[in-house]
């Protein structure tokens, strides 16, 4: 997963795989959902999105395997 931000044009793309979106759906104004060929989603745009996201501070959290086999989660 990618998030990628723009602040010349305010907005801010989180990309949930990688693919070629071929359709998509208006959420809400502004919000807009990008699907596959599939209608698998692809990406979220969020269109002004200073007005929807806190850009202060972004955080997330991905999973580690230990060799255990046991998943835990580390945020950043």
């Amino acid at each position: 997963m990618k998030i990628k931000y723009s602040s010349d044009a305010d907005i801010c793309i989180i990309e949930l795989k990688p693919g070629i979106p071929k359709d998509s759906i208006d959420l809400k104004e502004g919000v807009i959902l990008h699907l596959d060929q599939d209608g698998n989603p692809l990406e979220i745009e969020i269109i002004d999105a200073s007005k929807f996201i806190s850009l202060d501070e972004i955080s997330f959290s991905l999973p580690r395997v230990n060799l255990s086999g046991a998943t835990q989660y580390v945020s950043n």
